[in-house]
């Protein structure tokens, strides 16, 4: 894992920066006291409000001796940590179990996990500070050195929790964005988790010591620059923020750049009326096993988190014989941070200005509707509203026949698969046939051998009805889009179909 290059070093943390985090305490505190004179709702039961309840089975320490010393070396060693606000106790622990997924996927060794019960999670220390001081001795008795926290930490929280628990802090947020950075392989790809790193990184700087004041204005009479330079100057803290703001607009103008150059791959393929078909979904739902299992693109298959950062483009045929692309896009998960969404939004346009969006669902989750929910919401966020949906069950080798009959009852146009196997995916091509838009106008022409060019176009972006060889050229009977009857009207009869 990576958040030590983000995160403070420990050590006598300086009067301005103290009084920073107070202000910033101060200010949440007043915040949720003003709330809370307005709710009149119903209230916790104390038994369950004092409870930092224990998550059994959360751990991966593993047994061997050896084995554990040589990831020690590799690994972080963490205690999990969450707030349950609503809900029942299983969506509590299934979303710390998500979180311990996500600490795996980023490299670390998952030593402990808690719940705290709340109305809502402490604006000073995220679970309150007698619970933080409990924290700290879990964390003492495990040996971790770091507490992931399962929501988004304000930098006051994150302050107050370092400061008791007396080790590293970081939150759902930072996590997925440690994941990304480290999956991330092509450069747009690097550039945007880059970008949605920074955005996180800016509010949450720390400075230390003397080492904030960089620079010394002068002094009254004694000399100096006078009134305009009078005082401790720019800060270190000012400066950083000041050199990440300039990066983060170098970096903004580099996406712009490329997403430029996607989008001409994309309006030439529309050119050519190719119809486009994203595959969409929670992460580690199966996308990538589907892509390969629907084209044989090879696309790397990896039972972890967020795999696939890298929108990948294939093509792919109907059973009628019409061309599309399939697009794998990356996957979402529940409370995606929002600086991921908007860093990464030129390239979930490709959901957007697809034809059909394939949303797949993993059929053996404990929690499949949260999951077709958080994903929707994403959908809605990057504007794909409008495109048509297909609700694909994946992993039907693995999952409980009463889940799958459930989802199908609220899902009554999904179809239900296994990538692995290949069960279902006949008839998800048949699905897919019919779903995609056809074109509008129905043409009957003898093409002359000399224009065979003309016939493969009507193959590849059309749909054939009858074809046959005659003396004169080849007799096709299809549906193609406007563009290209305009070219075969001279051989043949033109009609607008629909």
């Amino acid at each position: 894992m990576t958040f030590s290059s983000s995160l403070p070093q420990y050590g006598p943390r300086s009067t301005e920066s103290t009084r920073r985090a107070d202000a910033l305490m101060e200010e949440d505190v007043a915040w949720t006291e003003e709330i809370d004179e307005e709710r009149d709702g119903e209230q916790l039961d104390r038994s369950e409000r004092a409870a930092l309840r224990r998550v059994a089975g959360l751990s991966t320490e593993l047994e061997d001796v050896t084995e554990v010393e040589y990831r020690q070396l590799r690994l972080e060693r963490v205690v999990l940590v969450g707030v349950w606000t609503s809900g029942t106790a299983a969506d509590a622990d299934n979303s710390l179990a998500e979180l311990a997924a996500l600490a795996e996927t980023a490299g670390a060794m998952v030593l402990d996990g808690v719940i705290q019960r709340r109305d809502k999670p402490d604006p000073a220390t995220y679970i309150g500070s007698g619970k933080a001081e409990e924290l700290r001795d879990i964390v003492l008795a495990t040996g971790a050195d770091t507490v992931v926290c399962d929501g988004e930490l304000s930098p006051g929280q994150l302050i107050h929790l370092e400061d008791v628990v007396k080790v590293k802090v970081v939150d759902r947020t930072a996590l997925i964005l440690d994941i990304f950075a480290q999956h991330a392989k092509s450069r747009e790809g690097k550039a945007q988790v880059a970008l949605a790193q920074m955005q996180y990184m800016l509010p949450r700087l720390r400075g230390w010591g003397q080492s904030l004041s960089r620079q010394m204005g002068g002094g009254g009479s004694s000399g100096g620059g006078g009134m305009a330079t009078r005082g401790p100057g720019e800060t270190k803290i000012e400066t950083d923020r000041r050199r990440i703001r300039e990066k983060m607009a170098k970096i903004s103008r580099q996406i712009a750049d490329m997403k430029t150059g996607r989008e001409v791959k994309r309006q030439e393929r529309r050119r050519h009326k190719v119809p486009s078909v994203a595959i969409a979904g929670y992460t580690n739902a199966g996308k990538s096993s589907l892509l390969n299992r629907l084209t044989g693109a090879g696309v790397l298959v990896e039972n972890a988190l967020f795999a696939t950062l890298d929108p990948t483009v294939r093509k792919a045929e109907t059973p009628s014989g019409r061309l599309y692309t399939l697009v794998d896009t990356v996957g979402f998960v529940r409370h995606l941070p929002h600086h991921l969404v908007e860093a990464f939004r030129s390239t979930m346009e490709e959901v957007a200005d697809s034809d059909l969006i394939l949303h797949v669902v993993d059929g053996a989750h404990p929690d499949p509707e949260e999951q077709l929910a958080s994903v929707r919401a994403v959908i809605r966020d990057v504007g794909a509203v409008d495109v048509p949906e297909l609700v694909v069950i994946n992993k039907a080798d693995a999952a409980d026949p009463e889940v799958l009959s459930r989802l199908l009852r609220a899902e009554r146009d999904a179809l239900v698969v296994s990538a692995r196997t290949g069960d279902g995916v006949d008839e998800l091509l048949q699905r897919i046939d019919q779903e995609l838009p056809r074109p509008a106008v129905t043409v009957d022409v003898v093409v002359p051998y000399t224009h065979g060019g003309l016939v493969s176009r009507v193959h590849a972006e059309g749909e054939v009805l009858a074809e046959e060889h005659g003396e004169d050229g080849t007799r096709l009977k299809a549906q193609v889009h406007e563009e290209l009857a305009a070219e075969l009207r001279r051989f043949g009869a033109v009609a607008e179909a629909h």
